[in-house]
């Protein structure tokens, strides 16, 4: 990694941050204790060729269902943080790797989002991946705000 990356103030994010604990938390026999957060999180980024060599045949493998969890697990435990109320997603993908995400809040869909192609589940730089669950959270926000009473059953 080049001191660019190391020092980039990405990594200071409370999302990045809290994907770094997401993955780590995936690793139980602590095979991957010792990498940086530059390490792990490169599976997400991948350049359009480098997606566009993954098929898309068959079932999507179980590391990278276990990458679209912790995406989606990060983005749960914003909202929980920010609004001080449990959020809890849900995460559905069928063997051909598509289906759906909601992050439910009470009894609030806080976020519905349908997945395709999950096989490629990846983003183009931490900064896109990192945009993405900021405009997630920020919908899933303005839900909660909105109806509240809801949120909180």
């Amino acid at each position: 990694m080049s001191d660019a990356a190391v020092d980039d103030p990405i990594y200071e994010s409370a999302f990045v941050q809290e994907m770094v604990k997401q993955m780590r938390a995936l690793d139980t026999y602590g095979v991957q204790d010792k990498l940086n957060p530059q390490d792990l999180l490169k599976p997400f980024i991948m350049t359009k060729a480098q997606r566009k060599e993954i098929p898309v045949v068959g079932d999507p493998d179980p590391i990278t269902l276990s990458r679209v969890g912790a995406y989606y697990n990060a983005i749960a435990m914003l909202i929980e943080q920010e609004c001080g109320l449990m959020a809890r997603p849900v995460v559905n993908i069928s063997h051909e790797g598509f289906g759906s995400v909601l992050i439910i809040v009470g009894a609030l869909v806080a976020v519905d989002r349908n997945v395709r192609d999950v096989h490629r589940f990846s983003f183009e730089s931490l900064s896109k991946m990192k945009d993405d669950a900021d405009k997630l959270l920020n919908v899933a926000l303005g839900r909660i705000g909105q109806f509240k009473e809801v949120a909180e059953l």
